[in-house]
């Protein structure tokens, strides 16, 4: 360990010990102020912020954490920090000369989506954190592959959790088809969609825990998971692997917004020409992940497009489905210690709540509103007591504040599924010439009036306008002057500090040097 920590980054250092004070932990020492107490004579806890400690500071603190859980504890988040390296580094490599498997990957990893559907919870202890190999030119050459595919179901406090898992190899062999038990009470086995039954999992021995250790044997040497929709996958495993093709990220449709993304179904269809289930069927894990490497076979080994073109039936899929979110409200950055149970009071009318699990430990959950009608949906936003205002996608959206059964008061947003008022860019066009046509010949009515009275006004008021007008430049060339007088000083505030540091991180070292030689001795 000791090892790991002189040769880690400075970044991953600062992050081990922020996330070791944010968890209350304590090295030999006690904990980081009472450390830098011992430790630093002369600054002690003064100069608590770990960014401005040297990299031996950080490491001997670090070093004082002997406990096996907090050795584990370091050992995930210094791995976190190689497998992100190793996918920076690959970024920044020229693509000239790279194999199929590895543009799919960097196909993956550059998707604008990627940071946000791979930020996993990886710090948590029940997370598997695969490592990446210590030769990682051999890692990143790698064209071992293996798709999972999970089936999940609704536990009674509204989270995810894996029921089935389903694995196959490059050559399609089925190398892992397992039931799952889940750690909480189920309410909804969603048996219509996964094929799971509350009598398969009687028979379900197997934890999270110990489907993890049937993957790492898979997950060395630079392996490549593959999955659709694989971010899903890898949050309710609690795994987090570096190398990844999720052909959700990977084939695109053509014409199309980036944010539309294509389902395994139509992915089928279009590039293998095959059926992924019958109509009407439930899901099969071992067969979801048997299409997925199916649909990279297909690019790697038949140079297959990923751009697929959008057929008459996927535009009325897509339609259906736009239909469905009009009769829908979402409900998100809900804390996680609001019940689910407690946003029935938050919206009103007959509706069914889908709720959606949070994707970091202790962070923020979000849930689906559903109504049997648009006119419903829309009803109920509007009786909802907040100002509209619009998200980043446009979408229309309210902050409510309400009152929880215990007494506290919470709050969340309330946003539309579909943009409000849409029309067609050519009636949109025309509309917006016809206002300005319609504004032109205002404006020219208006105009003469207008230009009269300016004049008038103009005329008496020159010479007091050219005098207030100097008395302003001058008091904002004073202002001037006194800011940039105080950005001097800023300089050379930050001159000092930029001393202090070094001289700090001169101390470190010597007090450093002197702790060897006394053990030497």
């Amino acid at each position: 360990m000791e090892h790991k920590l002189a040769t880690a980054e400075k970044k991953v250092l600062v992050e081990l010990v922020k996330l070791v004070q944010k968890q209350g932990l304590q090295g030999d020492n006690g904990g980081w102020k009472d450390f830098l107490n011992s430790y630093d004579k002369r600054f002690g806890s003064s100069l608590s912020d770990p960014s401005r400690r040297s990299n031996d500071v950080l490491v001997a603190f670090l070093s004082t954490f002997k406990k096996e859980e907090d050795l584990q504890l370091l050992a995930r988040v210094l791995q976190c920090g190689d497998n992100r390296n190793l996918i920076e580094k690959f970024k920044q490599e020229s693509p000239d000369k790279e194999t199929p498997e590895q543009r799919l990957v960097r196909l993956t990893i550059t998707h604008p989506r990627y940071p946000v559907y791979y930020a996993f919870p990886s710090h948590a202890e029940d997370w598997f954190v695969t490592k990446s190999g210590k030769k990682q030119s051999k890692v990143m050459k790698s064209t071992r592959m293996l798709a999972i595919d999970c089936e999940m179901v609704t536990c009674e406090d509204g989270s995810e959790a894996v029921v089935r898992v389903g694995a196959v190899d490059r050559d399609l062999r089925v190398v892992l088809d397992k039931f799952v038990k889940p750690s909480l009470p189920v309410t909804d086995y969603k048996t219509d969609i996964t094929g799971v039954t509350a009598e398969d999992l009687e028979k379900a021995t197997l934890s999270v825990a110990d489907i993890q250790k049937k993957l790492r044997r898979f997950l060395s040497k630079g392996t490549i998971l593959v999955g659709h929709g694989l971010h899903n996958d890898l949050q309710v495993l609690k795994v987090d692997h570096a190398r990844v093709i999720d052909t959700s990220l990977v084939f695109k449709y053509s014409g199309a917004h980036s944010s539309r993304t294509p389902s395994l179904y139509n992915l089928c269809k279009s590039v293998l020409d095959e059926e992924l289930r019958m109509e009407g069927a439930a899901h099969n894990c071992v067969h979801d992940a048997a299409a997925a490497m199916k649909l990279v076979l297909a690019v790697v080994e038949k140079g297959v497009e990923t751009s697929i073109p959008q057929t008459e039936e996927m535009l009325e899929v897509e339609k259906t489905i736009q239909e469905a979110k009009k009769a829908s409200l979402y409900l998100h950055k809900i804390p996680h210690n609001v019940p689910s149970q407690e946003l029935q009071g938050v919206i009103t009318g007959d509706f069914k709540v889908e709720v959606k699990p949070p994707k970091k430990l202790g962070g923020y959950y979000s849930a689906e509103v559903v109504f049997s009608s648009q006119e419903e949906a829309n009803q109920a936003f509007d009786n909802v007591d907040g100002d509209i205002v619009k998200d980043t996608m446009g979408l229309s959206q309210k902050m409510v504040e309400f009152k929880l059964s215990s007494g506290s008061v919470s709050r969340l947003y309330v946003r539309k599924n579909v943009q409000d008022g849409e029309v067609s860019a050519k009636k949109r066009s025309n509309t917006e010439e016809e206002n300005n046509v319609s504004s032109k010949r205002q404006k020219r009515e208006n105009d003469s009036e207008e230009t009269r009275q300016e004049n008038v006004n103009h005329c008496s008021s020159r010479e007091s306008i050219s005098e207030d007008h100097i008395k302003e430049i001058e008091e904002l060339k004073e202002k001037l002057k006194a800011r940039e007088r105080e950005v001097e000083e800023i300089e050379e505030l930050k001159e000092k500090l930029k001393a202090k540091d070094r001289e700090i991180e001169a101390q470190d070292k010597m007090i450093t040097n002197l702790k060897k030689k006394l053990k030497k001795k």
